[in-house]
């Protein structure tokens, strides 16, 4: 059996293309899981406060802080088309430096790299930076919920960029 060649430049595009899918995925799980959450809360005989008032997400204020830097204020309507984009670039590029990392890494075949990108994502992500940079509360100040379905998304995101990535450095 020959040993494929390492390619650093492979690894990025394969993991740049496995990050937006892998976005993609969890975008998706994310919106079956509010579909579920939403309609558990309905079966309890609780209102979803939804419908009454829309929180902003990080990405929406994080579209709002960088167009800031730039001089301008976005509309409510604005940072909710501008979120989604901040959203898919972050992780399609998070996906190019695993890609880049697990190619100089030399990452052995399974799940349990994606795994542990999707893990150390949402804690240097969500539990670190995003407070931090101002774009959510303090990760104690939240419910554990909250935790469960970060930490679950980014686990998702994780494996879909791995299985992704792997079959395109496969081709490539």
């Amino acid at each position: 059996m020959v040993e494929e060649q390492r390619s650093v430049f492979k690894g990025l595009v394969a993991g740049l293309i496995g990050g937006l899918i892998g976005t993609i995925v969890m975008d998706e799980f994310q919106n079956l899981w509010s579909t579920v959450s939403q309609k558990l809360e309905n079966s309890d005989g609780r209102q979803s406060q939804r419908g009454q008032e829309e929180s902003e997400s990080p990405t929406m204020t994080a579209a709002a802080k960088i167009a800031r830097l730039g001089g301008r204020e976005l509309t409510h309507e604005e940072k909710k088309k501008l979120g989604p984009v901040v959203h898919y670039s972050f992780g399609t590029l998070q996906g190019a430096v695993y890609g880049g990392t697990a190619e100089l890494a030399g990452t052995p075949g399974g799940f349990l790299p994606g795994v542990l990108f999707g893990a150390a994502l949402f804690a240097a992500a969500d539990e670190l930076a995003l407070p931090q940079l101002g774009l959510t509360g303090k990760p104690s100040e939240m419910p554990a919920s909250s935790h469960v379905y970060g930490l679950a998304a980014h686990l998702v995101y994780g494996l879909s960029t791995e299985i992704a990535r792997r079959g395109l450095r496969a081709a490539l």
